[in-house]
């Protein structure tokens, strides 16, 4: 197993060694995931009130994360989603109208000189008609990813890993992998 470096303090998931196309396993991505049946009858969304901590916060880190959209400074943005539990390191760059998981933006790391393209979303949820799940997204350090790209709950990019413009992060990206598609496959490897 791969060792990616910490961001601020916080050891970052273990990388499982790459599967025969050189990524990870959307099984490796799917073991970091909390499931849970729906609490009722109805679809699992309906209930997200009681699953992420009730209307006030999820509306407080909704107002947050649209400020941070749309304020051209990245100072500013680091600090907006600090106040929402993100962790960001030194450097990070977080472009405009990136949407951060509003639900769980505590489980959100940015490593140390990162960039997150124009557009792109970055969720640590999925509900569904029976069930809902929770996992952390790791962005490593030195890491390049393109507008218009979605990264799934669970994901990890290693260190100096870069992902195309519009692909789906479905899996995990080794260290210094070009990466790119829907969903991602290797385009070169890195290191």
């Amino acid at each position: 197993m791969q060792r990616l470096a910490p961001v601020a303090g916080v050891n970052a998931p273990p990388l499982a060694a790459p599967g025969p196309d050189g990524l990870g396993t959307s099984a490796t991505r799917k073991s970091r995931l909390q499931i849970y049946p729906s609490p009722g009858p109805h679809n699992a969304l309906w209930y997200f009130p009681q699953v992420t901590g009730g209307h006030l916060r999820v509306a407080r880190n909704a107002v947050i994360i649209q400020l941070a959209r749309y304020t051209p400074s990245l100072a500013l943005k680091n600090v907006l989603y600090r106040l929402i539990g993100v962790r960001v390191g030194r450097c990070a760059s977080v472009g405009l109208m990136v949407m951060f998981d509003i639900f769980f933006p505590q489980d959100i790391t940015l490593g140390n000189n990162c960039i997150i393209g124009y557009n792109s979303t970055v969720l640590c949820h999925e509900f569904t008609r029976s069930e809902w799940r929770r996992g952390p997204v790791w962005i490593g350090h030195d890491v390049t990813i393109g507008a218009n790209t979605t990264i799934l709950p669970g994901a990890v990019i290693g260190d100096g890993a870069t992902v195309s413009a519009m692909s789906l992060v479905n899996r995990d990206v080794p260290p210094g992998a070009f990466v790119g598609g829907v969903p991602v496959r290797l385009l070169r490897t890195g290191r």
